[in-house]
C-alpha cells in the first residue's frame, strides 16, 4: 500500500469501510474519528455496530504500534465473529503490514500490535494488562463480575473501552451505566438511523413478533417486561374439528410439578391445531407412556429429561429433544399467535388455557427481588407447547438467531436471570 494511501487511512479511519465497499453512516464516521475514552453504543440490530468497531480495532492495531487490543463477548464464537470482520477489513486493505502470527482467534503484526478475541469467562481474561483498546460486544449480556474484572486492565494504559449492545431488559451493568451518570459517551442508534433497514421490514417484525420485541431489538428501548406473557392466547381457541396433518406433541416432565403433554396436528398450511393434553402429578413414567403411545405422535420434549426421553423411547414413542431456550421459544409461540398459525380446539386443553391466564412477567416491585423473566409457577403445559413449537419452527429460530450477527449465545451466569437461557 502506498504511503499517501496509508496516510489518508491514518487520518480518516472510514477508509477501512470504503476498502470493503461500504459507506460509513454518519454515526460510524463520528465514532471512528472520535477519541472518547469510554463509549457505550446502544444500537439496533443490523445497524453496523460490530463492523465499525472491528474497523476501529484494526485502525488502532495498524497505527498505534505495540497496542494490545482485546475483543470480548459472552462467548468465544461471538468474539471470533467480530474478529473475522477485522480480518476481512485487513485483507481488503491488502494486508498493509506483515503479520507475525495469524489464526482465527489472534493477529500479531510486525509493529508488535496484537489483537485477541476472548470468551466471556473471568478466569480466562484476568491475566491481561496494558490494554490499549477493550471492546465488549453484546455488553448487555456480559456478566457483571466479568465487567468488573476487565476494567482494571485499562488502569495503567489509560486505554479505551468500547461497549456495544442491543438492550436486554433493565438489568446488568450495561443498563446501569447507560442510565447512570458515569463519564461515558452514550450513542443511541435505532433502525431509523440505518439506511439499510426499511420501514416495511420493521412493520413485518412488529406483526410477527410484537411491538415489545421491536421496541427492544430495533428501537433500543430497555424494555421492562410486565403483564401476561401471552396476552392474546385465548384468541387461538376455535371450534372443531381440527384439520388433518402430521401428529405432533410437546412434553414437559415432572413428578411433584405436573407432567404435561399437549398434542395435535400440523396441517399443510403450517397451522398447528392442538387437540389434547395430559396434565398429572405423581404419576410413573410408564403410565404416561401407556397413555400416549396409541396417539402415534412425534414428541418434542424437555431436553434436560434425558432419562425420561430414553424411557419413553424404550416404550416405543418417537421423542426428540426440544429446544430449551426460553426467550426464543416464547418468541416462536408468540409469532404463531400473531400470525394465526396456532389454534386450540375448544374444550380440549383446559390446563393449557388456564396457565396462559396466569403466566406473567414480574411486576416492578417484584423485579427488585426476582429476575426479569416470567414467573415460573404456571409453566408446565405452556412449556410443553414451547418445546413443540420450537421444534416445528427450528428454521424460524435459526433466522431469528442470525438477525443479530453478533448476538448470542451467552454463558449462563449469576448476574443475568437464569431463566433467560442462551440463544445458541
Amino acid at each position: 500500500m502506498k504511503f499517501d494511501h496509508l496516510l489518508r487511512l491514518a487520518l480518516d479511519p472510514s477508509g477501512l469501510l470504503a476498502a470493503q465497499g461500504l459507506t460509513a453512516d454518519p454515526w460510524q464516521r463520528e465514532l471512528l474519528l472520535g477519541n472518547a475514552r469510554q463509549v457505550l453504543l446502544c444500537c439496533s440490530r443490523q445497524a453496523g455496530k460490530s463492523t465499525v468497531v472491528a474497523a476501529l480495532a484494526l485502525h488502532t492495531a495498524l497505527f498505534r504500534p505495540e497496542s494490545l487490543i482485546l475483543l470480548l463477548s459472552p462467548s468465544q464464537r461471538q468474539s471470533a465473529e467480530i474478529f473475522r470482520k477485522l480480518l476481512d477489513a485487513f485483507d481488503a486493505l491488502g494486508r498493509p503490514l506483515p503479520t507475525r502470527y495469524r489464526s482465527q482467534l489472534r493477529l500479531e503484526l510486525a509493529n508488535r500490535s496484537r489483537v485477541l478475541c476472548l470468551p466471556g469467562r473471568e478466569e480466562t481474561v484476568r491475566s491481561f494488562s496494558g490494554v490499549r483498546l477493550l471492546v465488549i460486544d453484546e455488553a448487555a449480556r456480559v456478566r457483571d463480575d466479568l465487567y468488573r474484572s476487565v476494567r482494571p486492565m485499562l488502569a495503567v494504559s489509560q486505554g479505551r473501552l468500547i461497549a456495544l449492545s442491543t438492550p436486554f431488559g433493565q438489568r446488568g451493568w450495561f443498563h446501569q451505566e447507560w442510565v447512570g451518570d458515569g463519564p461515558w459517551q452514550r450513542v443511541r442508534i435505532t433502525w431509523r438511523d440505518c439506511p439499510r433497514i426499511s420501514e416495511a421490514f420493521i412493520d413485518e417484525e412488529r406483526r410477527a413478533l410484537g411491538p415489545g420485541w421491536v421496541a427492544q431489538e430495533y428501537e433500543t428501548v430497555f424494555t421492562a417486561l410486565e403483564g401476561l406473557v401471552y396476552p392474546n392466547f385465548a384468541r387461538a381457541v376455535v371450534d372443531g374439528p381440527a384439520n388433518l396433518g402430521r401428529a405432533v406433541g410437546g412434553l414437559d416432565f415432572g413428578w411433584r410439578n405436573p407432567f404435561a403433554a399437549v398434542w395435535g396436528t400440523l396441517d399443510a398450511d403450517d397451522v398447528l391445531w392442538l387437540t389434547g393434553e395430559r396434565y398429572l402429578s405423581r404419576t410413573p413414567l410408564h403410565v404416561h407412556a401407556d397413555a400416549l403411545a396409541p396417539l402415534g405422535v412425534t414428541w418434542y420434549a424437555d431436553p434436560s429429561g434425558a432419562t425420561e426421553i430414553a424411557g419413553l423411547r424404550a416404550a416405543g414413542l418417537v421423542v426428540r429433544p426440544g429446544d430449551n431456550d426460553l426467550r426464543a421459544g416464547i418468541a416462536a409461540v408468540s409469532a404463531r399467535l400473531e400470525t394465526n398459525r396456532l389454534r386450540i380446539i375448544r374444550g380440549r386443553c383446559p390446563q393449557l388455557l388456564h396457565e396462559a391466564t396466569l403466566y406473567r412477567y414480574p411486576s416492578e416491585s417484584e423485579r427488585r427481588v426476582r429476575p426479569e423473566c416470567p414467573v415460573d409457577e404456571f409453566n408446565h403445559a405452556l412449556a410443553a407447547l414451547r418445546y413443540l413449537v420450537a421444534g416445528l419452527d427450528a428454521a424460524f429460530l435459526a433466522r431469528l438467531r442470525r438477525r443479530p450477527t453478533s448476538t448470542v449465545p451467552m454463558f449462563p451466569d449469576r448476574d443475568a436471570p437464569s431463566c433467560w437461557t442462551p440463544l445458541t
